[in-house]
């Protein structure tokens, strides 16, 4: 869970109340305390669906479904996927598919079809909570549903979870990971709980128990998720697109994934924050470039100005 940027009065008030519940229920009922802000930290934020909704009414794709772990999850095919070769489109926290429609004109007149989805809780997938280990076994089954990709293009916490999936059961020729990693976890799993704790003034003493609901429910140990044990391994070339002035995701965690992945090229941005940057044409056009087998080294310079 992220924080508000902004805090209206209700908005205010509403804090307080739960920080409030937060201090006083880490001593007088910690298990209850615990599985409630478990549920919280797993939970997306209802925009998801609401902007998928609207979205949906004048998208282009084709609707499909695929099952991940009994859950529908809904995908949106541009073009013909086992005909040609596509893209395959992940989105971040809170975000959905079709956020990524304004790519897929430029996608198409590269000759490559297109795949976008939406996570567990996300969107129009089934499910209510959601966490990393979530978004990295659904993007693994949506590419292996759809086949070995000529590209990735990966937002946010999705950057974090094409990290984990890839070559697990399919890959991808060439990566590119814009703003990796929207939530710490991404980067450094205890980071998130330790921050979301300090949020909602949750108890430090619980955040073990917090990490154990966690796994609990997933499966994963949360210090599995580090990247540096997952970086290292991939041998894609990978393209890292981060704004300095990003202020949900601080660029240092883009240069974290730069300085892990073998040969990967970092291609900072200047003024675009975390959400602009995805949908701006220059890195739309770099992006592609490199897709394509360019060779950015040198491109950022431009790209700051």
């Amino acid at each position: 869970m992220k924080p508000p940027r902004r805090f209206g009065a209700r908005t205010v008030a509403t804090l307080l109340g739960i920080r409030l519940a937060y201090r006083f229920g880490s001593i007088l009922a910690p298990s209850r305390t615990v599985a409630h802000a478990a549920r919280v930290f797993q939970t997306p934020l209802p925009s998801s669906r609401k902007r998928a909704a609207h979205a949906a009414q004048g998208m282009t794709a084709r609707r499909d479904t695929v099952k991940v772990d009994g859950l529908p999850i809904a995908t949106y095919v541009w073009g013909d996927p086992s005909t040609q070769p596509y893209v395959l489109l992940a989105h971040g926290w809170s975000s959905m598919g079709l956020r990524w429609e304004n790519w897929v004109p430029h996608l198409l007149a590269k000759g490559w079809a297109a795949v976008a989805f939406d996570q567990p809780a996300h969107g129009h997938s089934g499910g209510d909570l959601c966490t990393l280990p979530d978004f990295v076994r659904t993007a693994a089954a949506v590419g292996r549903h759809y086949g070995d990709a000529v590209g990735v293009i990966a937002h946010s916490l999705g950057g974090a979870a094409i990290t984990l999936a890839l070559d697990d059961g399919w890959t991808a020729k060439r990566v590119v990971l814009i703003a990796p990693a929207a939530d710490p976890q991404a980067a450094d799993p205890q980071a998130a709980t330790r921050r979301f704790a300090r949020f909602v003034r949750l108890g430090e003493h619980l955040r073990p128990a917090l990490h154990e609901g966690l796994s609990a429910r997933t499966g994963v140990p949360i210090d599995d998720l580090h990247i540096r044990h997952h970086a290292p391994r991939r041998r894609q070339p990978a393209l890292i697109v981060h704004d300095c002035f990003d202020r949900d995701v601080p660029v240092e965690e883009g240069e974290l994934y730069a300085s892990l992945w073998p040969g990967a090229q970092l291609l900072k941005t200047r003024r675009l924050g975390h959400r602009r940057i995805v949908d701006d044409e220059c890195v739309m056009t770099a992006a592609l470039a490199f897709l394509s087998g360019v060779d950015l080294i040198g491109v950022d310079e431009g790209m700051q100005a």
